[in-house]
This record gives C-alpha cells, structure tokens and sequence, in this order.
C-alpha cells in the first residue's frame, strides 16, 4: 500500500503506534462519528478495541485497496481514515461474503469536519482506484448521512438510489466510473 499525498494531506499506512491507537479510539469512540456506520451503529469503550483496530489496519498490504491515515501534510495531525475495499454483499451467513465490487469510503474526526479534507482525500484515493485499474467504485452511505453524501457528489461520484444489496442494511449508493469511460456498461 502506497502513501498518497495532495496539498495538504499525507494519506498513510496506519501504525500500532500509540498515537495512532489514541487517536483511533478517540475517533472510534464518539458518537457522532460512530451513529451512521454499520447496521447496528455502537461506539468503542476499550482501548484494546483501538489497538486490535489498529494492528489489523497495519497489516493491510494490497496495491489497489487500503485503509489509509489522513494526516496534516506539514504538522502530522492526524484527520480520519479514509478506505478503499472490498464491498461486503447482503446475506444469511456472518461474515458477509465479497460481492465483487469496490468502496470508498471515510470517517473523520469531528475537529476536521468542514475543511474539505474528507473531499480531498477521497477524490485523491478515488484518482489511485482508477490508476491503479478499478473500473468503478461504489460509495455506501446511512440514508440520513447527507454530509457523506456531499462528499460523494463532489467526488464526482453519481447517486444511484437506495439499496439493501450491501452491508444487510438500507444504504444510499454512490457510483464512479473510470473517467476514461471504459467501465462496462452492463455493471
């Protein structure tokens, strides 16, 4: 996994680094990061969750997908994650299984919200999907997560209405297609 960088972003490997497992369980761990992502929203309680979070974000090793740190380009401040990965397919059976399809995603912590950083990382990530061959990349969102929503328009992502198909959860979904127009016409 490469590191990504715009203006005034260094988008990173997560480290089990303590800096990062405080910030990891304090972004984790708020409420109002936490009440739109997944089916059943929960906040994190123990550090040891962060740390486990962590080593498993470290871990990650892939040329296409990532989850990546997003960080203050000149101070280091740490910003959110941002994610690109294997979109998991509604059904019976936990763990979910892949449904073919990639997502972006971000979750930023509530100091760096209303400074484009989310857009800025995300329109970087989405430009190394495409570089690196995706044909299409899908963004899911809670229905009632219109910030999230704003930043997959400006992205330049389309919205493609609500569905069930990921996640068993009701998402609004978001779609991007390689701007070289190559993607298939049937996906």
């Amino acid at each position: 996994m490469e590191d990504l960088h715009t203006a005034r972003l260094l988008l990173r490997r997560w480290t089990t680094a303590d800096a990062d497992v405080d910030f990891l369980f304090d972004l984790y761990s708020r409420w109002e990061v936490q009440r739109f992502i997944g089916r059943w929203p929960r906040v994190s309680t123990e550090r040891a969750e962060a740390v486990q979070r962590a080593a498993r974000y470290a871990r990650l090793d892939e040329p296409v997908h990532g989850i990546w740190a997003v960080s203050d380009l000149v101070t280091g401040r740490l910003h959110g994650t941002l994610l690109l990965k294997e979109l998991p397919e509604s059904g019976p059976v936990e763990p979910l299984a892949p449904s073919g399809e990639t997502e972006i995603g971000w979750h930023l912590h509530p100091d760096a919200w209303g400074h484009g950083y989310a857009t800025e990382a995300a329109g970087r990530v989405l430009e190394h999907a495409f570089a690196h061959g995706l044909e299409r990349v899908l963004a899911v969102t809670h229905p009632d997560n219109t910030a999230s929503q704003r930043v997959a328009g400006r992205i330049g992502m389309s919205a493609q209405g609500v569905t069930g198909r990921y996640y068993n959860t009701t998402c609004a979904l978001f779609r991007a297609d390689r701007p070289d127009g190559s993607a298939r016409p049937d996906g």
